[in-house]
């Protein structure tokens, strides 16, 4: 078996007191001390993310937005430079092969950032789909490191970290999936580029931070001195997941598989069905009519919440089955996240969780749990 990689800042995630998982073939931290703090550090101030493990992709030549149009479901030609979007790759059935976020540095060159257990796989699609368009795509995952700061105080953060320098924009007026340029000036070594995108996976307001991976850690220490009088912590995957949870954010592996096609996970509109051709669109036209299982959210009361795989009941029948769920730490009552028949997926609509044989009223509703209201 082969041992997990390790990101550029896992020295510091142990000096931390961080405890590990695998989590995509990389030892990953959990939590610090608590995965509740966190939680709440970043709905109220800021939490800082080590998201290393995410797997980057440039895309570069005179087709680039023609063959990413081709190549994932979204219109990627559109963008314009600085401008992030999300999107899909799928297989030719219509399948989810990977969720990702594309951004635009200029018309020749993009970059496409997916999941870390998916890079393989992004990468098998990527290199094939571009045999016919001229194109290079170079998998750029290990000399990239990505820092997350997330959270209402990450702007003031940022602005406060004397590493980062020469903003190409002001972080005030940097709208929501775009992006920005910065110089790091870091002692005893010349200043290098940096990508700063407003982006993020927890339904707050926050920044990803595209740094080389030989620069990861000093970045991180700035980022956490600057941090310090707002509230900053360090934030692993528990607290990222219940936080994506609330924000109604699937997670591939979960909500998102190769055995789901994006209209059943209300992701309908990251489709351009419209497009001449893509990868998946003849998959795509053969199952709208199937009635296959939608996914919706599930809210209930007590403290007992339904966990990935239980079962979702409409009286006695079994209509469906939990993809996540968690006792939601904002709201403070059980959510979930299920795919349960069209029939049954109604909002309002009153089923029940198969919790350890335990029968837990649950309401379907519309997603997401959380929203921010700044």
């Amino acid at each position: 078996m082969t041992d997990p990689r390790i990101t550029p800042l896992h020295d510091r995630h142990v000096a931390l007191g961080a405890s590990f998982t695998d989590f995509g073939g990389w030892s990953m931290p959990v939590r610090y001390s608590s995965d509740l703090a966190a939680h709440h550090a970043v709905r109220t101030a800021a939490g800082i993310f080590d998201i290393s493990h995410m797997a980057e992709f440039i895309v570069r030549g005179r087709q680039a937005g023609a063959f990413l149009d081709y190549a994932l479901a979204g219109r990627l030609s559109k963008l314009v430079d600085d401008q992030a979007k999300y999107s899909l790759v799928l297989d030719p059935d219509g399948g989810i092969i990977d969720d990702v976020i594309v951004y635009r540095h200029a018309e020749d060159h993009l970059m496409v950032v997916a999941n870390a257990g998916n890079r393989e796989a992004v990468a098998d699609a990527l290199l094939d789909r571009a045999r016919a368009f001229e194109v290079e795509v170079e998998d750029a995952t290990d000399r990239i490191a990505l820092i997350a700061v997330q959270g209402p105080a990450s702007q003031a953060i940022l602005e406060a970290t004397d590493a980062i320098v020469d903003l190409a924009a002001p972080l005030g007026e940097l709208k929501y999936y775009r992006m920005t340029h910065a110089r790091l000036v870091l002692a005893g070594a010349e200043p290098v580029a940096i990508d700063i995108g407003r982006t993020g996976y927890t339904g707050e307001d926050g920044f990803e931070l595209y740094v080389p991976a030989s620069s990861a850690p000093e970045v991180w220490d700035a980022l956490m001195r600057a941090g310090e009088p707002h509230g900053l912590v360090p934030a692993g995957l528990a607290s990222r997941d219940t936080l994506r949870l609330e924000a109604g954010m699937p997670l591939y592996g979960h909500e998102l598989s190769r055995d789901i096609v994006p209209a059943q996970a209300g992701l309908g509109r990251v489709v351009a069905i419209d497009k001449e051709d893509f990868v998946g669109r003849s998959g795509l036209a053969a199952v709208v009519a199937a009635g296959a299982p939608v996914l919706v959210g599930l809210v209930s009361e007590g403290r007992r919440a339904g966990r990935a795989g239980y079962a979702v009941l409409h009286g006695d029948e079994v209509v469906g089955e939990v993809t996540s769920g968690a006792l939601s730490p904002t709201l403070g009552h059980p959510i979930a996240m299920a795919f349960v028949a069209p029939s049954a997926a109604e909002t309002g609509t009153q089923l029940a969780l198969d919790v350890r044989g335990t029968r837990i009223p649950a309401t379907v509703t519309a997603l997401p749990f959380y929203r921010r209201t700044t």
